[in-house]
Formats: structure tokens, C-alpha cells, sequence
């Protein structure tokens, strides 16, 4: 066998590799909580290299034991065309490009289901590879995930504070309450530090947070509530 042809068998069986472990782990998720994400294990390295203590707060509930809220605040703040788009919400993609190509300020397009797919089964860094992966794994969530399990993944697997991750866990350090008893108004507040969890603080809110808590307030009043 000569060099090339074992180069390309080599390339073909680890796409069918990759494709058959993407939709097993996929389907594994589908029932199975999510234990650790890149991004908790990237944050920890980070973590131990520059000395600071390890923190990784994490605890996983069902969308039953969270507040009915939380999903009505995310979808208000980040995607709110989650319940009806497939993935992608192109009109929202077409606008960050614009922007952008006139120099505007930089804005992510990116739906929930994105980021799902994103914080679940890739790393955080921004490149082409990364958003190609991205689609791909967004496109299997949608196709063997209901819209209630996506939200149920988000919610437990994102990074809402520095070492912070998931609703339950935020809610028992900022709030001391289970997520369960999280009032509308602290949902919304959670909602508002979600572009930035590093940089805004749902504990220690400042006026710019409280204002776009206020915000996102008003348009939860035309989200439909996520029936677990």
C-alpha cells in the first residue's frame, strides 16, 4: 500500500471515528448530566498556573428544580427566538457581520443552542475551526435534544461567575437559596451578567447591571415559560 493511499485511509477512518463518537456522546448527553465541561477544566489549569486557589463550583438539577424564571430571563437576554429557530438565528448572524465590517462594536450572534454546543463539546477560543465545529455539534443537539433539554444543559453547564458554574451552584453562592426559590427579578439580574460572567457580578450588581436587569424584566413579559 503506498503512502498516499494509507494517508487517505487514515484521514477517512478518523472522520468516521469523529462523526460516530460526536452523535454517541450526543445521545449519551441526551439523558446523562453533563459532569465537567473544557471550559471548567481550562479555568482550572489557568487556576493552578498562575497559583490561586482551584475553584470549580458545580452542581447539576433537573429544569424542574430550577426557578421557572431562569429560562424565561435567558431567553429574554441571550436568544429570543430560541424556542422557534433550528440553531441559527441568521438574521441575528447577518446583523454581528455588518457590524463589524463597518467597524462597529463586536457582538456575538451566537443563539443558545450555540452556545450549548460550545460549552458541552468544544473549547473557548475563537477561530473558523472552532465555529465550524460549533455548527456541527448545534446541529446535532437540535436534531436529538428537545428545546427543553438544550436550556437544561445551558443552564447547568454555563460559566456564570469566576469559577462558578451552572444556576444551582450560582444561586447556593450569590443568593443562598437553591435555585428552585429564585425570585423573577433575581433571574433576571443573573441574565444580565451572562454576556460577561467574568466581568459583571450578580452578587455585587452596579447601576449598569441593574439597568439591564430592569430591561430584561420587561421583555420576559413576551417569553412564554419552558414547561420542564
Amino acid at each position: 500500500m503506498s503512502q498516499v493511499k494509507l494517508v487517505l485511509r487514515i484521514l477517512r477512518w478518523s472522520v468516521v471515528a469523529f462523526f460516530v463518537s460526536s452523535v454517541l456522546a450526543v445521545l449519551v448527553f441526551k439523558w446523562v448530566p453533563v459532569p465537567v465541561t473544557p471550559l471548567m477544566l481550562i479555568r482550572c489549569a489557568q487556576q493552578l498556573r498562575h497559583g490561586d486557589p482551584v475553584k470549580l463550583r458545580h452542581r447539576w438539577v433537573p429544569l424542574s428544580e430550577m426557578s421557572r424564571y431562569m429560562p424565561v430571563a435567558v431567553i429574554a437576554s441571550e436568544d429570543q427566538k430560541f424556542l422557534h429557530h433550528r440553531g441559527f438565528d441568521f438574521e441575528a448572524i447577518g446583523q454581528a457581520v455588518s457590524e463589524r465590517r463597518r467597524g462597529g462594536r463586536r457582538r456575538g450572534g451566537s443563539t443558545i443552542s450555540q452556545q450549548t454546543a460550545k460549552n458541552v463539546f468544544l473549547w473557548p477560543a475563537s477561530s473558523w475551526v472552532r465555529k465550524g465545529f460549533e455548527a456541527y455539534f448545534t446541529v446535532l443537539i437540535e436534531l436529538f435534544w428537545s428545546k427543553q433539554r438544550i436550556m437544561e444543559v445551558y443552564l447547568n453547564s454555563i460559566e456564570m461567575a469566576p469559577g462558578v458554574y451552572g444556576i444551582e451552584a450560582l444561586a447556593r453562592e450569590n443568593f443562598g437559596c437553591p435555585a428552585s426559590e429564585l425570585r423573577r427579578s433575581e433571574c433576571a439580574l443573573v441574565a444580565a451578567t451572562l454576556p460577561a460572567p467574568l466581568r459583571y457580578s450578580s452578587k455585587r450588581p452596579g447601576p449598569y447591571m441593574r439597568k439591564r436587569q430592569r430591561h430584561i424584566e420587561r421583555e420576559m413579559r413576551h417569553v412564554p415559560l419552558l414547561q420542564p
